[in-house]
Parts: structure tokens; C-alpha cells; sequence
């Protein structure tokens, strides 16, 4: 794991909520929507002049499990993991060979096809109420796996574990929570294993979404 600093958060939110209160823990179950922006780019041969940048922007649905710690100050501590994973940027290209004498490979040509799928997305979240109100802010941290799928000559690029982190807001009545958030993930950096390729890809990602959720 790369991030140091969001492990120090996590623990921190932690530490306070088990220390100034005792805590009623419960389970629940989710449903949310939202837009999925993903913008990057892949470089060929580390060759920062040869540039194939793509830019998505995706509807999702899905859905999670969770379970939280309600304590007696009102700050909710919870873990909510979604079991399903998110396809994210499937695209494709066609190369054309350019001829040695050119300068070019000639073996470089074909239907080049890529795509990410998010997987096991957990994300360790607290809620701050808001005091004499049902409202509260949402605040949290990601961690998940992306596994890349790309077609290329004898090489594939490796899964990698990234952070983000979750803001947002929400509103509790009776057993459901209502909430909007945002979403960023890390910068992700890929390069390929096998082939002797030295292509590289560049992306960054985040969403906004309401979440819909039920607690027992």
C-alpha cells in the first residue's frame, strides 16, 4: 500500500470514537447511483510524444454490505464493501504498421482493446452528526484493486491496490441513511510485464453519487 498518511486517518478515526464512547454496533445493506469520470492516457515505449489519451464519463448503479458502530456521541465508525466489480473505461484502438524504413514497427498494427475493473472496494467511513439535527457529514477512506484488461503482443499489465477517500453528506431517518457523496482516487501508474513492452498507462478517476441505505 502506497498512502502512509490515510492509514494515520483511518486509525485516528478509530481511536477517537472507541475512546469517548461506548458503541452499539449494527449491519446494513445499500443501493447507489451516480457518474464515473475517468480520464488517461498510455504512452508507447515510454514516449511521452506518442500520447493515446481517452476521457469517460459512465453511469453506475450498485450496491453494498456494511457494518457500523453507532456510539453514545452520536459519530457513527463503519466499513461498507461492495461485492460486485465496476468496469471502468472500455475502449479499443487500431494501429496501422508503418514500415521499418520509416521508422516504424512493422509489426505494430491491429485492434488494441482495454478496459479496468474496480474490485473489492472497501471503505472505512465515519458519520459526524450535526447537532439538533438529523444531518450529518460523511467522511472516509477507499481502498480497492484495479485489474487491467488490455490486448497486448505477449505482455499484460499487473492489478494494482489504490486509495481514495469519500466526502459527503447525509440525512438519517428512522433506520435509512440518504446520502450524496464524492469520490477521488489516486493518480494510477501501470506499465506492462512480459514482452519487453515499455508502454505505460496514466489515469485518474473520481465520481459523485446518492446512496440509499438501510440499517438493522
Amino acid at each position: 500500500m502506497k498512502n502512509t498518511f490515510l492509514n494515520i486517518v483511518c486509525g485516528s478515526i478509530f481511536l477517537f470514537a472507541v475512546t469517548t464512547a461506548k458503541a452499539e454496533m449494527n449491519f446494513g445493506v445499500s443501493l447507489m447511483a451516480g457518474t464515473l469520470d475517468t480520464s488517461g492516457h498510455e504512452l508507447e515505449n515510454a514516449n511521452t510524444s506518442d500520447k493515446n489519451s481517452r476521457s469517460f464519463t459512465e453511469d453506475f448503479v450498485g450496491g453494498s454490505l456494511f457494518i457500523e458502530n453507532t456510539f453514545s456521541n452520536g459519530i457513527v465508525v463503519g466499513v461498507d464493501y461492495i461485492p460486485v466489480d465496476i468496469e471502468v473505461g472500455s475502449g479499443s484502438r487500431t494501429d496501422s504498421a508503418v514500415a521499418a524504413a520509416s521508422g516504424g514497427a512493422e509489426n505494430d498494427t491491429g485492434t488494441r482493446t482495454s478496459s479496468a475493473d474496480l474490485t473489492d472496494l472497501v471503505t472505512l467511513y465515519a458519520n459526524i452528526p450535526l447537532e439538533d439535527t438529523d444531518f450529518y457529514l460523511l467522511g472516509g477512506v477507499h481502498m480497492l484493486t484495479v485489474s487491467p484488461s488490455a490486448t497486448l503482443p505477449n505482455s499484460k499489465y499487473s492489478d494494482e491496490d489504490l486509495y481514495g477517500y469519500q466526502i459527503g453528506f447525509g440525512k438519517k431517518i428512522d433506520n435509512y441513511k440518504v446520502e450524496f457523496f464524492y469520490s477521488d482516487f489516486e493518480d494510477i501508474e501501470l506499465s506492462p510485464t512480459g514482452g519487453g513492452n515499455n508502454n505505460k498507462i496514466e489515469a485518474d478517476a473520481d465520481a459523485f453519487g446518492l446512496k440509499l441505505a438501510y440499517v438493522f
